[in-house]
């Protein structure tokens, strides 16, 4: 059910029977010395692949680019920014509601928060039946032991545990002011938040199969008639 390997006519079809898209949005953004740029888009596009394989949904092309200014500085970090990624959310909602009643937009990268809270908005005041859906755990929040563990689950191979390293230990909201202000560089040389060492591959399947089980939830919610939510 992948979007880019249909014809028009076969997505007409699959439209016909209120079947949903879902967009993964990520970012190409470090994620420390030891995982790949692309760590966000690969999450938002596994968790909506699993998602697709359980419930009537088309998966569009992943959004590879994101708001990632927070990590500038670092080689490999593209970012288009706050704006450009609010711009172009809204008029992808708007195009792919031609064809589709709803979309659901999974966003793996936690800069991207704020410009696509406003699209999602502003989509809404229009009429178009969008739901942002976003992964969450407890524990590291940039490129530790979380990330890492999925990391390992989704591609084995795309991980050089050799190098992983502890980044700034600290709680996020104590770095977060110097982080606003300065982006991760301001506060992790390596571009780590938390402490990857240690992560499996088999620590990252439960916690996908945990996030899977949250989307499957609020994709549920979110289908159900107005009267039963």
């Amino acid at each position: 059910m992948q979007l880019g390997a249909l014809s028009s006519p076969a997505v007409a079809d699959l439209a016909a029977h209120q079947t949903v898209l879902a967009v993964p949005l990520g970012a190409t953004e470090q994620h420390g010395p030891h995982l790949p740029l692309a760590t966000d888009t690969e999450i938002a596009l596994a968790l909506c692949e699993r998602l697709a394989a359980i419930r009537e949904v088309v998966v569009a092309p992943a959004v590879p680019y994101g708001s990632s200014g927070e990590h500038a500085g670092f080689a490999g970090t593209l970012s288009i920014g706050q704006a450009a990624l609010e711009l172009l959310v809204l008029e992808l909602v708007r195009s792919a509601t031609d064809t589709f009643s709803r979309v659901l937009l999974v966003s793996g990268h936690g800069g991207n928060a704020e410009p696509v809270c406003r699209a999602v908005t502003t989509l809404l005041g229009e009429g178009r039946d969008v739901l942002l859906w976003s992964p969450r755990w407890t524990g590291d929040p940039h490129a530790g032991r979380p990330e890492t563990a999925l990391a390992l689950a989704l591609n084995l191979a795309r991980v050089d545990l050799a190098r992983a390293e502890a980044g700034d230990l600290r709680p996020l909201a104590d770095v977060l002011p110097a982080l606003r202000n300065g982006g991760v560089r301001a506060v992790s040389r390596n571009g780590v938040l938390g402490d990857p060492r240690g992560a499996t591959a088999a620590e990252g399947a439960a916690l996908l199969d945990t996030l899977t089980m949250d989307l499957l939830t609020a994709f549920d919610r979110w289908r159900a008639p107005v009267a039963t939510r």
